[in-house]
């Protein structure tokens, strides 16, 4: 797992930068999904909003931009129907539903 933060040039009309943001999974971790997606706060927790891509090494990944200067839970769903935190999180945050979230500060 990993999560690769890259800040752009400050906007003044917002007064934050945007930040792109790069979301891994190793192939060992998920082997043998069919189906990544990330999902959390950033695209309103919908399940298919935001699918990850295999690479050639077998990880899959997916880039997005968050605004910075706020934190972001998310989770990856597999297949469907196994749910994974993030292992390289930057916390975790409890849920109501006794389990926890990843969490990106950004």
């Amino acid at each position: 797992m990993s999560i690769k933060k890259q800040y752009k040039k400050k906007l003044f009309k917002k007064g934050s930068s945007p930040c792109k943001v790069t979301f891994s999974l190793p192939e060992e971790m998920i082997n043998p999904a069919k189906t990544v997606y990330l999902v959390g706060e950033f695209n309103n927790w919908d399940v298919e909003a935001t699918p990850m891509k295999k690479k050639k090494d077998g990880t899959y990944s997916v880039t997005i931009e968050l605004e910075a200067q706020k934190e972001y839970q998310f989770r990856y769903l597999i297949d469907s129907d196994r749910w994974e935190n993030d292992g390289e999180a930057d916390k975790y945050a409890a849920t109501p539903y006794s389990s926890e979230n990843s969490v990106v500060v950004v």
